[in-house]
């Protein structure tokens, strides 16, 4: 059964210059798309109780209250969905906030980034230090309890002591949860043509930036690779069924979805997309493909794999078909033993890139 939704809007006031996302600058086509959207949740939406909806971007916050309600109104949801809407600072207000909360939304995760705005001007934010304190202002007034924010790490010319004081600044304002991303300079974005492939002058500052995250958020739950929640209740319920491998729609521009063991992506191009919304191809999983996906999906959780769990859905010893590498990572400190199976150790979070590969159809 699938129950959670995704819901791409890929609109933005501006395109940051990190960005590598689909999200287009110009907003002309806001009706239109949400049009072409509805078209498709009705041709493949089976009417099923949503547990989660997740409007990413983009920037969902540029959408007014009844533009979100002609594409809430699709679904079936009650007051237990969790509903995340993603939020540029400088594109709330008390009002759409409440109205927002009027809708059904539950949870807004806001882009911060960083809280100092020479750093904001570069990374090609279009808000600044006192946008964010008034978005947040506006969230607590709405009481949207629930409150996530995003801050990125490693950016150019970025000290250790620079991301000291945005952690510190982050837990003084106390948001139920926090996502870190680490900077990747990808091709077709400003930052590529200003400072190429960053990654190898990179990697030791970022660990860095990595470990002390790690260290200072100690009274949040580490329960994924970028994510810390304030406890059990503020985990993402949505990123985790990602994670989990529960079967999910995803709507819109760019977007995937898991259904019945196939996994789709919608066209990145939005005059293609709005011409024939529904249109999708699928592609089916192997049992290789799928037992990848466990571990690889699995190793990101701070709770691991379980071994009993996938030895069970796929009839296999996943411990004895991967036992040199288990027993490799194992030596190493990399990865931890636990009651159920093995999880990454900091350590190991922190080269994960190069012990995932190394479990690719073996």
């Amino acid at each position: 059964m699938v129950n959670c939704v995704y819901i791409h809007i890929p609109f933005c006031e501006k395109k940051c210059n990190y960005c590598a996302f689909c999200s287009y600058s110009s907003l002309s086509y806001i009706d239109e798309y949400i049009t072409a959207l509805i078209k498709e949740i009705k041709f493949h939406y089976k009417k099923e109780q949503c547990s989660t909806i997740y409007f990413g971007g983009g920037t969902p916050s540029i959408l007014n209250e009844k533009q979100i309600c002609k594409i809430l109104s699709c679904f079936n949801y009650d007051k237990s969905t969790e509903i995340t809407l993603e939020a540029n600072p400088c594109s709330l207000s008390y009002e759409k906030l409440k109205g927002y909360k009027n809708l059904g939304i539950n949870r807004i995760s806001i882009g911060v980034q960083n809280f100092n705005d020479n750093i904001l001007n570069m990374l090609g934010r279009n808000h600044t230090r006192k946008d964010i304190y008034n978005a947040l202002e506006y969230v607590n007034r709405a009481g949207i309890g629930n409150m996530s924010i995003d801050l990125m790490y490693g950016l150019p010319n970025q000290n250790l002591k620079q991301w000291e004081e945005t952690l510190n600044k982050a837990i003084k304002i106390s948001p139920k949860h926090i996502s870190l991303y680490g900077l990747k300079i990808e091709k077709g974005t400003k930052f590529y043509k200003l400072y190429g492939n960053n990654e190898d002058k990179t990697n030791d500052i970022q660990a860095d930036m990595y470990k002390l995250a790690h260290e200072k958020l100690k009274d949040y739950i580490h329960y994924e690779f970028s994510n810390f929640a304030k406890g059990e209740e503020y985990i993402s319920k949505h990123n985790s069924a990602y994670w989990e491998r529960r079967y999910y729609y995803g709507f819109g521009l760019s977007a995937s979805g898991f259904i019945e063991n196939k996994r789709y992506t919608n066209t990145i191009n939005i005059k293609e997309y709005m011409k024939n919304p529904p249109a999708r191809n699928y592609t089916e999983l192997s049992q290789q493909e799928e037992i990848e996906e466990e571990i690889f999906l699995g190793l990101r959780l701070a709770k691991g794999i379980d071994f009993k769990k996938i030895n069970k859905k796929y009839n296999i010893d996943i411990y004895s078909k991967y036992k040199k590498i288990f027993d490799k990572f194992l030596n190493d400190g990399y990865m931890l033993k636990t009651d159920k199976g093995i999880k990454l150790s900091l350590n190991g979070v922190l080269v994960s890139n190069e012990i995932l590969c190394e479990f690719i159809d073996i």
